[in-house]
């Protein structure tokens, strides 16, 4: 079959290792794609939001199926588009979107159908937000409502910072996106990520991670899209995983079919496990970045499959994936400055050693320039992965890799994975 995968991350370039993997794929076209997924498929130059050259693109090489990556495409309404033109799509449309895409859509979404989740409060301006603080109590957590690339929420310790946060958010710091902002309860437990899949009506949980949001080491400094992941993660109890398909991943699906937008894709379900269970920090409607990376490291069975079945309304059909006993880390190694401004065009070597079984380098932020060399091209650059058979020696694989780059302008934790060890 001809499969089109749409993104250019390190969450695509995962998907690309696993889908070139299959025995499915006839021709495997990627776009816009990464100097490091041109090993794994060919990458053509349309934008990941340029719905009209995507579709057209999936019609010139004939697709049967499309895979979306990333969340601004599904905004963009690409699955929409593709269903218009009869293309299977993995991925879903841009009002099943909107649990992403819209942090206040979601929390009404979670009152209307019954889905544990923090107290919040919607606001529309800077004075609404402010006097909003008077509800919470410290520390605060204030989140941008739209698409801000993972990085529209500060944890403010202290009222000045929330303050702070919310005149940055009004003031244009994240666009469009920050032109409403939510105030939520601050949740104590353990944060996880579980994914699952649904066609439109059956879905499946496929599969769990726990990543690391703070820029720095002990989880300090600013929020990010991530500084990197494991899995399995222990709070991932047998309990908890039921817990969260059937209070959370079946209503939401439920939910969102009842609104008239049946969900076709991936959702990720971002939870707090708290000692009331779990409640859900956020949805996101694609797989996780860096989460799937280490997803794709654990998955034993044909990726491919269960992508067409979401398409094409047949994953009851599907047994359950098979998973690796073995553990995944991933290391974001990231430019200097990020997650505000990262610095640019720094030179990386040595992202094509053979690092031996089990490490594998997505690129996440990269571009080649006129001679060919490898330069960074975004805020997380790299993503340093690594299989073992315990927690402790695929973390020392992954940094073994880490350490073999060349890329002076980077930087990365060196605690990944701290939590369960």
């Amino acid at each position: 079959m001809n499969i089109l995968l749409v993104g250019s991350g390190g969450r695509e370039h995962a998907l690309a290792w696993k889908i070139a993997a299959s025995p499915l794929v006839t021709r495997f076209v990627a776009a816009p794609g990464n100097p490091g997924m041109a090993a794994q498929c060919e990458l053509r130059g349309v934008a990941a939001t340029d719905v009209a050259g995507l579709v057209g693109l999936a019609k010139e090489i004939a697709a049967d199926l499309v895979v979306i990556g990333p969340e601004t495409a599904v905004d963009a309404g690409l699955g929409d588009a593709l269903a218009a033109a009869g293309i299977a799509c993995f991925g879903p449309s841009a009002q099943a979107g909107q649990l992403e895409s819209s942090k206040a859509f979601t929390k009404a979404f979670c009152d209307r159908y019954g889905l544990p989740t923090s107290a919040y409060a919607v606001c529309e301006s800077a004075a609404e937000a402010k006097t909003a603080l008077d509800r919470f109590e410290p520390p605060y957590v204030i989140k941008a409502d739209g698409l801000a690339a993972g990085k529209g929420v500060v944890i403010a310790p202290e009222r000045a910072e929330a303050e702070a946060a919310i005149d940055d958010a009004f003031g244009g710091r994240f666009g469009a996106a920050g032109a409403r902002v939510v105030i939520e309860e601050f949740l104590e437990g353990e944060i996880g990520s579980l994914f699952a899949l649904c066609d439109g009506k059956d879905s499946m949980v496929f599969g769990w991670a726990q990543d690391h949001k703070r820029a720095f080491d002990g989880e300090q400094g600013p929020n990010t899209g991530g500084m990197g992941t494991y899995s399995p993660a222990p709070v991932f109890t047998p309990e908890l995983v039921e817990q969260v398909r059937t209070r959370l991943v079946e209503p939401a699906f439920a939910g969102i079919a009842a609104d008239g937008a049946p969900y076709r894709g991936v959702l990720f379900v971002e939870l707090m496990a708290t000692k009331h269970g779990p409640k859900l920090v956020e949805f996101n409607v694609r797989f996780g970045d860096p989460e799937c990376q280490v997803l794709m490291l654990r998955l034993e069975s044909d990726l491919v499959p269960y992508l067409q079945a979401c398409a094409e309304g047949r994953l009851s059909q599907m047994p359950p994936p098979v998973w690796s006993d073995e553990s995944a880390v991933c290391v974001v190694v990231a430019a200097k400055g990020y997650p505000g401004t990262p610095a640019a065009g720094g030179e990386i070597r040595g992202t094509e050693a053979n690092f031996g079984a089990g490490q594998v380098v997505f690129h996440a932020g990269t571009k080649r320039d006129a001679e060919g060399v490898l330069r960074a091209a975004g805020g997380r650059v790299l993503n340093v992965c690594a299989r073992g058979a315990t927690l402790r020696e695929a973390r020392d694989r992954a940094y073994a890799a880490v350490d073999a780059i060349d890329f002076a302008d980077g930087f990365c934790r060196r605690d990944i994975g701290w939590r369960a060890l």
